[in-house]
């Protein structure tokens, strides 16, 4: 795969192919989702019988000091009641039709703070009045062609009588509202944590694979993708879909539960108020779609400034010696400016989307409410509506809403995840890797012979960087490769790790085609020192270690001072217990040199590849290098690459490259003796250091 451009990877606002593939990652905790969906069906349904509750509460006990009783005497009163002077009141709604026959309608009726029980059942005590008569109380209704009924003024102590089976009602629906509260805020703690877990989980294993995966493809791949990038694909998408994990799969149940529980109970209380709550509800989908359209474009935008800041701040950071060396603050920060603007652009036109939408619905919820205070209001006056209800409407409507703004989040959580698990699935699907062969070639340890027959090797297409190069080393030899910058000398050591592969040609270790290796097998017998020492951060023992639990402390010392490095990592404080900074900056560079000559040696490899390894180093130091490189080499197969001629003067061969051509192969004094190009870059060399000469003659005194 090329190179990785975010305006590549956008992806959809919703990919059924990409989300049945991340639903495999989910498979393997089907039951914790299963179990999270019944958690969240239980949570929404805490959350929905509140309002319920406090509606009955209202209505059937608050309120209900107005509903119709009837009286019997004590020795026919078909259940308990309230006794009160010699009778026994109970509510009408608690008999049944045949008995309410049997006793006598009263009501209690309030006027100017006063409470009267009445005889009769009067549908809207709100038009009564009570008159004193001299007999006593009556209560007057105008509507009833101005008929009195007799009435009895009830002190605190009776009217607390008639209203303690409604107090104890409350009180026992209070405790019932805490336990529902508290098994709700449970239910939901357990839920979130199960939620949390499993998604976190999904993402560990996404993240592993995908660390993995990144290990194992070619160099070729990351010569093309900034690290930047690829640090924002470990990261922040991954985490963007443990959003959705734990955001979008599940809590999306619990908002279509909410939006459809509330509709039903709505309907079941009153549909007519119902319907006119919901006379909004087109306008909210209408709304809902042209957000969606527009957040869209607007969420593509700012992904892709993100991205190139993420790139820019890690290049910038990789580089900042550089930088300062050249004195590029001002116009790197200028760069910087310019794209951290666009990314400041693209978020405002995100958020004005979101501070329009946003609003809209709290506005359309709004219209909502005021519908239902209009209309619902009106009906309470009336008395066809009992103001419980109404209560109840005035919470569910912001229930019903509510939901609605979470979706169009999700929706942006949504669309983040297609965009970064397409991103993620287009690296896990690169290909860019140097594959295994089907039936490896068994190797154990290899007696060094290497052999480059014909070799061919391009980075891009036909831009050919070796052609038809050709050469043998024998065990236990040491070939150096000289030439001008680009002549392909690196090249051919990233072939022999198989960095690469080559188009034409063969390489082969012991006569076998390397091809025919398992990467890994092959490259356990190689080590690499290069110029520039990459040290992890860590302590000194596991820079040299890497992780091989089979070098012991007593070897790892005993190596470190073969290559003269123990006698600096001793004068360290904790010794090699020592932490490394990141890339070893603490250590200078021939201190990195030689722990890398000691990590090359602890491992034991039969063939060693040196990337001029004296190079930029002091001259104290040089000399313990060049005495730890004539332990490093003996025995085993080495190639130098060597820019000093100074440094390979000793080497069996000498491979002189030039374009990717093999200009000429020999020892130092043949290639001195025919005069052709290496001849000439010694000439050079010298002349450029010594500000000499020498002849070919007089070169053998410098061998």
């Amino acid at each position: 795969m090329a190179d990785l451009h975010e305006e590549d990877v956008l992806g959809k606002a919703y990919d059924s192919r990409l989300m049945r593939r991340l639903l495999s990652y989910a498979k393997p905790y089907w039951y914790l989702f299963a179990l999270s969906i019944v958690l969240v069906l239980f949570v929404t349904g805490t959350e929905l019988i509140r309002p319920y509750l406090i509606k009955v509460a209202i209505d059937d006990y608050i309120t209900a000091y107005d509903r119709p009783l009837v009286a019997f005497s004590p020795t026919v009163a078909p259940q308990s009641g309230v006794e009160f002077q010699g009778r026994v009141f109970v509510r009408e709604r608690d008999l049944p039709d045949a008995q309410i026959q049997t006793g006598q309608p009263y009501q209690i009726v309030e006027d100017n703070g006063r409470y009267f029980l009445t005889l009769g059942h009067h549908p809207d005590t709100r038009q009564l009045e009570a008159r004193q008569r001299e007999g006593g109380w009556v209560v007057f209704d105008p509507g009833a062609g101005g008929a009195e009924y007799e009435a009895q003024l009830l002190d605190e102590a009776a009217l607390r009588q008639f209203r303690a089976s409604d107090a104890r009602s409350v009180t026992r629906l209070g405790l019932i509202f805490i336990i529902i509260v508290t098994a709700g805020f449970i239910l939901n703690y357990a839920q979130t944590n199960l939620l949390a877990y499993t998604g976190q989980k999904i993402i560990y294993n996404i993240r592993k694979e995908l660390f993995a995966h990144l290990e194992g493809l070619s160099i070729s791949f990351f010569d093309k993708n900034p690290v930047g990038r690829l640090v924002t694909r470990v990261t922040n998408d991954t985490e963007t879909l443990n959003e959705m994990y734990t955001d979008v799969l599940v809590n999306l149940f619990k908002d279509v539960f909410t939006v459809i529980g509330v509709v039903i109970i709505m309907l079941q209380l009153n549909w007519r108020v119902a319907l006119i709550v919901l006379t909004v509800m087109p306008l909210v989908i209408a709304s809902s779609i042209v957000f969606r359209a527009k957040v869209r474009v607007a969420y593509r935008q700012v992904r892709v400034k993100l991205a190139r800041i993420n790139a820019t701040l890690a290049e910038n950071f990789s580089g900042m010696k550089v930088i300062q060396i050249f004195a590029q603050e001002k116009k790197k920060t200028r760069q910087f400016n310019a794209i951290n603007k666009d990314y400041l652009d693209a978020s405002m036109a995100e958020l004005t989307i979101f501070a329009v939408f946003r609003p809209l619905m709290e506005f359309l919820s709004s219209i909502g409410l005021a519908l239902l205070v209009w209309f619902g209001g009106n009906q309470v006056l009336d008395g066809t509506l009992q103001f419980g209800v109404l209560y109840a409407f005035i919470n569910y409507v912001g229930h019903l809403f509510n939901p609605i703004n979470q979706l169009t989040d999700k929706y942006n959580v949504l669309q983040a995840a297609m965009a970064s698990s397409e991103r993620i699935f287009q690296l896990l699907d690169n290909k860019s890797t140097i594959a295994d062969p089907p039936t490896p070639q068994p190797i154990t340890r290899v007696q060094g012979k290497v052999e480059f027959r014909n070799v061919w090797f391009a980075y891009v297409d036909d831009e050919w960087v070796l052609k038809d190069v050709n050469f043998s080393v024998e065990p236990g030899e040491t070939v150096a490769f000289v030439g001008a910058t680009g002549a392909g000398k690196t090249s051919i050591i990233s072939l022999l790790n198989r960095f690469y592969d080559i188009q034409k040609g063969q390489i082969l270790v012991d006569g076998v085609d390397i091809r025919q290796m398992r990467k890994e097998d092959l490259r356990r017998q190689i080590a690499v020192v290069l110029q520039d020492v990459f040290l992890f951060t860590g302590d000194i023992k596991a820079n040299i270690r890497l992780n091989n639990t089979d070098i012991t402390d007593e070897k790892l010392t005993e190596v470190a001072k073969y290559v003269n490095a123990h006698r600096f990592i001793e004068r360290l404080p904790a010794g090699y217990d020592e932490p490394v900074a990141e890339r070893g900056s603490t250590l200078s560079m021939g201190q990195r040199q030689l722990l890398a000559f000691a990590r090359a040696l602890a491992f034991d490899p039969a063939i060693l590849v040196l990337d001029e390894a004296t190079a930029n180093i002091d001259t104290e130091t040089e000399l313990l290098i060049q005495d730890a490189l004539e332990k490093l080499t003996k025995g085993r197969t080495t190639f130098v690459i060597a820019h000093r001629l100074s440094t390979i003067q000793r080497a069996d061969k000498i491979v002189v490259l030039h374009k990717g051509v093999i200009r000429e192969i020999g020892s130092h004094q043949e290639l001195l003796r025919n005069r052709g190009l290496y001849y000439k870059l010694y000439q050079l060399q010298y002349k450029e250091q010594l500000g000499t000469q020498p002849s070919a003659e007089g070169n053998s005194a410098l061998a």
